[in-house]
């Protein structure tokens, strides 16, 4: 069986009726869509169809005129998460980037990535200023958990180097390994192909896939580039106007009329 084969699974977050007004402008309209577990699912669509808009939604950053979102753990129990703080969403299991890379530039690779595990640790600030040794046992950790994701991402070579000086992809690796760090199953990914060249998108094609399949982390994830969108994903969700106008696996999307009068053009047609 491959990848576009695989059965039906449930789903890690379903967004219900979903509509996000701004005064008297609706970004979003009565969205409903789901992502399974294990799966690749790509959100395409016109600049200003609702896209981000999406995203801020789901991460806590807006919270919804109306509907619902859920959130469902692959280890059981599922949770509504409309209204819920950034940092609480992150800490039941979503994580995600931005379109604009928002790394600490001062600051080590390493140090980026260690940021991401502050979810997961325990240490407060007695534990900082005392240093016990379960302190000091966790820091190590920490250090470990970092240089291992650092390892995955191809960036153990940069662990030293400071955020600012990295080439543009691995920075677009880098904030990715950062999500990574707060151990998701879900991982939201914005644009994370913009403003690369063809090598540095080949490489990310491999690495959204080896997240997907080796982490075993679900993935939603917005992007124009068409190419590594129609490689990668399980499935493809099209908006327009903030609305879904189609739905379905990379073939059929690529065929659908609508979407091509609307987004893809006539040389996605044949």
């Amino acid at each position: 069986m491959n990848d576009r084969e695989r059965a039906p699974s449930l789903p890690v977050i379903q967004v219900k009726d979903l509509s996000m007004d701004f005064g008297g402008i609706r970004a979003i309209n009565s969205l409903g869509l789901e992502v399974s577990r294990g799966e690749i699912l790509a959100l395409i669509g016109p600049n200003g169809a609702g896209k981000t808009t999406l995203f801020n939604c789901l991460t806590g950053i807006y919270r919804p005129s109306q509907g619902d979102i859920v959130l469902s753990s692959p280890a059981g129990g599922s949770h509504r998460i409309n209204g819920l703080k950034p940092n609480r969403i992150t800490t039941m299991g979503m994580a995600r980037t931005f379109q604009n890379i928002r790394l600490f530039p001062n600051m080590t690779v390493l140090e980026n990535v260690m940021i991401g595990r502050h979810c997961r640790t325990r240490s407060r600030i007695a534990g900082a200023i005392f240093r016990g040794k379960k302190t000091v046992r966790e820091e190590r950790e920490v250090v470990q958990v970092s240089y291992g994701i650092l390892q995955k991402v191809g960036l153990a070579h940069a662990v030293n180097d400071l955020a600012k000086n990295l080439p543009y992809g691995a920075q677009r690796r880098l904030e990715i390994a950062r999500a990574l760090a707060t151990e998701p199953f879900l991982l939201l990914l914005d644009e994370p192909a913009a403003g690369m060249n063809p090598q540095e998108t080949g490489e990310l094609d491999s690495l959204i896939t080896r997240i997907r399949d080796e982490e075993h982390i679900s993935i939603l994830l917005i992007e124009h580039d068409m190419k590594l969108v129609m490689s990668i994903s399980d499935r493809i969700v099209v908006m327009d106007y903030g609305r879904k106008i189609a739905e379905g696996v990379p073939d059929a999307i690529r065929s659908n009329e609508e979407v091509i009068r609307a987004y893809l053009g006539e040389e996605f047609s044949a």
